[in-house]
């Protein structure tokens, strides 16, 4: 799946400049068919990287039935159970804007996760970052372009390129 959106992105024939990804070995390897088509190793950054959470290796629907994880559930809008939305949003937006002042020209394609990628989508739209994972629009090796605009983030395009039958995990390139 990520050879497709490496395959999709290296098809709208434009230079990528620069690598990043996140240290997690899943996106690492995610970053290896971006470094055959385009010849470039990626840059780890930490900043893209998904958040920690107490519900980490557990399953939701078993941790909610249990009265003592209620107390993490206390501020859903934060969220309170891990990093809150805004942080994420901070981090994202700090690499995303080194990475774009530290190019001259081309493009920069960074391998994350589905909740960086979806809150950053929701700060650069204007809407609330609270929401439920449940909605989100950002599936296994999809690929979300942003653009600086006088100085702000647009989202200029989103894309599934990579086919998710029979995927397992649920994150994001």
């Amino acid at each position: 799946m990520a050879r497709q959106a490496a395959e999709f992105v290296h098809a709208m024939q434009r230079p990528v400049a620069t690598l990043i990804c996140s240290p997690l070995q899943r996106t690492r390897e995610s970053s290896e068919p971006f470094t055959a088509l385009f010849g470039i190793e990626p840059v780890i950054d930490e900043r893209v990287i998904e958040p920690t959470n107490v519900f980490e290796g557990k399953r939701m629907m078993r941790a909610l039935v249990n009265p003592w994880n209620w107390r993490h559930l206390r501020k859903p809008a934060l969220p309170s159970w891990g990093e809150p939305y805004a942080d994420v949003v901070g981090r994202m937006n700090a690499a995303m804007t080194q990475a774009w002042d530290a190019v001259d020209s081309g493009d920069v394609v960074i391998v994350s996760h589905q909740l960086p990628i979806w809150v950053t989508h929701l700060a650069v739209a204007g809407l609330a970052l609270r929401h439920d994972p449940r909605d989100r629009r950002c599936a296994l090796s999809s690929v979300t372009s942003f653009e600086m605009v006088q100085g702000k983030w647009t989202e200029t395009a989103y894309a599934e390129p990579a086919s998710t039958a029979g995927a397992v995990d649920v994150g994001a390139v």
